[in-house]
């Protein structure tokens, strides 16, 4: 496949080869009818649980499509990847099942939940920097020099074909799809699920969710180029930051996203409280932003099959007392 032209269709193929592949490794995730907010919207409302994946979010779907297609090199040599969260985690776990080699890069002050987990996962980690940015490009780096492979977290066919696994799960669970909200970083998980529903039914609307303080997919698609803005800190810190040059996941996005919705963080935090109290479930701020946006345009989708990506469940304690017990979400 050239993957210099990389659109919807060939996220299609992309995933429907990663589902032959990752599925003896993977679970799949529920797609949970929502009573509450079914009422709340006057609609059919779907939460699909990637919360629930063995890795605690979606992003292990790409991590095992891409460690099982490296070659044998690659596999010798040990691959090398940077992130602080999610991605860690999946691609530390794939490793362990497959038997690859490999260090994850981290910043010097990463959160102590998610080192935690990574150490859980008995990681093989490298300190440094203090900001993602710098940690990936020095991982990069590091990896052109020892002649070994760097995994992107979103900038790949492979992690993208492995996200749209998630498309083809949905297309089984639910017998005809309106709408789907996707929380959006890098791109992965939209250019996965999107790329591949649209190829089967272009009708189905797509919408992204970003936080307010981190909405570079949605500035870049607007100025019609990748743009390089200041994030700010936010509740959904596994949407944050930038999109790299070049990135495959633009394009997919521009191409199949239908429209943005964007949160503040009120709105962000007013989700998760909502979804600890009406559904007795933890999730993370990232996940929380289908759930916020939906709830922010609700009355746009009135007798509608609604999908909502509850991407990921890690989130400290700390952030969920403090969100649990703040005056603003009483």
């Amino acid at each position: 496949m050239n993957y210099g032209v990389f659109g919807g269709r060939e996220v299609f193929y992309e995933s429907v080869e990663a589902e032959r592949r990752i599925r003896p490794y993977i679970r799949e995730t529920p797609a949970e009818y929502s009573q509450y907010l079914s009422n709340m919207g006057r609609c059919n409302v779907y939460l699909k649980l990637e919360n629930m994946q063995l890795s605690g979010s979606f992003k292990l779907r790409g991590a095992f499509n891409k460690l099982l297609t490296l070659n044998k090199n690659e596999k010798e040599a040990g691959i090398i990847t940077a992130s602080s969260g999610n991605h860690a985690a999946a691609v530390t776990l794939a490793m362990g099942n497959l038997g690859v080699k490999g260090t994850i890069f981290v910043p010097e002050n990463i959160a102590k939940v998610k080192l935690e987990v990574l150490e859980l996962y008995k990681a093989d980690l490298t300190y440094h920097g203090t900001d993602m940015g710098v940690t990936e490009s020095y991982a990069r780096k590091f990896a052109i020099e020892n002649g070994r492979l760097f995994i992107s977290p979103y900038n790949d066919a492979r992690i993208i074909g492995g996200q749209g696994t998630i498309g083809i799960e949905l297309e089984s669970q639910i017998k005809k799809i309106d709408a789907v909200f996707v929380p959006v970083g890098g791109g992965g998980l939209m250019a996965g699920i999107s790329g591949y529903l649209k190829s089967v039914n272009p009708d189905i609307e797509i919408i992204g969710c970003q936080p307010e303080n981190s909405c570079v997919m949605y500035e870049s698609i607007k100025a019609g180029k990748i743009v390089d803005i200041e994030s700010g800190p936010t509740l959904a810190d596994g949407t944050a930051g930038g999109i790299e040059p070049g990135s495959l996941t633009f394009n997919i996005c521009k191409d199949c996203v239908d429209d943005f919705v964007i949160l503040t963080e009120n709105e962000i935090s007013k989700a998760i409280k909502l979804v600890l109290q009406k559904f007795y479930m933890v999730i993370e701020g990232a996940a929380a932003l289908s759930v916020a946006a939906f709830m922010k345009v609700k009355k746009n989708y009135a007798g509608k099959n609604v999908i909502l990506i509850i991407s990921g469940k890690k989130i400290s304690i700390d952030t969920l007392s403090k969100i649990i017990c703040s005056p603003e979400n009483l």
